[in-house]
């Protein structure tokens, strides 16, 4: 059946991101129904109540905002959460609870969109992503329960500090495309982690196997939790673990990192969904902004600098950040 999956996929892949879409849309809107006429306490009102914007008007703005932090997610090589949280809490009139519960939807639309393309070509390794997921997924509901407890103005300013640091490690981080790993160590031979791929641009099958493997599992405790609590998603931070500190080679980590997002953005998605901070009327239009962003996002990048791009990503979040420790601290409301 996955397989029939996959293959309806690749012959049809504007008719299946459709179908995703819609799938999506009435998913959604029928948990949201649900929550809403359940009797649960009022949750915090999305759009202020002194504007008098149409209600037509946020989702069109949210569409067209989305749609450029698409391309400039693509061309700055990070996740459309990490640029969709700092950016729509800090500068829409909606409250941050609803703005990470679709943070994470738009990251988790873009992990399945690619999970199972990268599966299918060897590029995400299961028995890496596996004990992973487990942990980060179990940690990801932790967080997204401790943000959902905490006043608005901590996770802003936990938010700000979060992105500067973020911000911090894409300044510093260098990537390794072959990391040289002499010997596994105990725990991922236990499990079995290693493996083959396929390197088109050298006709070459590589070869690799992690170590430190005790090391990225505690990380990936700390990393979870931060994708639950804030929804950004954790591609900035899933990638240097898995290649610079574990060793797995560069594209293998990028692959894993995609599928593991499919799996830990869901399990914090849930907790949100259940306490009614998911809204129809920002997801539907955040997602199918990113999504359109994205793809003509990767036409731009033969043409555009990767370094300059880059350059502006980070000052973006380095704005967006300060923007939320800002509010948070309540100097720039």
């Amino acid at each position: 059946m996955i397989f029939e999956i996959l293959k309806f996929k690749s012959q049809n892949s504007k008719l299946f991101y459709f179908m995703v879409f819609v799938l999506g849309f009435c998913i959604l809107t029928s948990f949201a129904g649900s929550v809403f006429a359940s009797g649960d306490p009022e949750p915090a009102v999305p759009v202020a109540p002194q504007s008098s914007m149409p209600w037509w008007a946020w989702p069109l703005i949210l569409f067209i905002v989305t749609f450029f932090l698409g391309i400039a997610a693509v061309l700055g090589g990070v996740g459309g959460g990490v640029l969709f949280v700092p950016i729509i809490g800090g500068f829409f009139p909606f409250h941050i609870d609803f703005v990470r519960g679709a943070g994470l939807l738009v990251a988790l639309a873009g992990a399945l969109a690619a999970g199972p393309g990268l599966l299918k070509k060897g590029m995400a390794d299961l028995r890496l992503a596996l004990p992973v997921a487990l942990i980060a997924s179990s940690c990801a509901i932790v967080g997204a329960m401790i943000g959902l407890a905490l006043p608005a103005k901590i996770v802003n300013t936990l938010l700000g500090v979060t992105i500067l640091g973020i911000v911090a490690i894409m300044l510093m981080a260098k990537k390794s495309e072959y990391p040289d790993v002499r010997q596994a160590d105990n725990l991922s031979t236990a499990l079995r982690i290693s493996g083959v791929y396929h390197e088109v641009s050298t006709g070459q099958d590589i070869n690799w196997k992690i170590h430190r493997t005790p090391q990225g599992l505690a990380l990936f405790i700390i990393i979870g939790v931060m994708a639950g609590m804030f929804g950004l998603g954790a591609g900035w931070a899933n990638v240097p673990v898995l290649n610079l500190l574990m060793g797995a080679p560069l594209k293998v980590s990028v692959a894993t990192s995609k599928f593991l997002l499919s799996i830990t953005d869901t399990s914090a998605a849930w907790i949100y969904v259940n306490n009614g901070a998911v809204l129809p009327m920002m997801v539907v239009p955040s997602i199918i902004g990113i999504m359109l962003g994205s793809l003509v996002g990767v036409k731009i990048l033969t043409k555009a600098k990767p370094a300059a791009i880059r350059y502006m990503v980070i000052g973006l979040l380095l704005f967006a950040g300060l923007r939320a420790l800002l509010k948070g601290l309540e100097i720039w409301k």
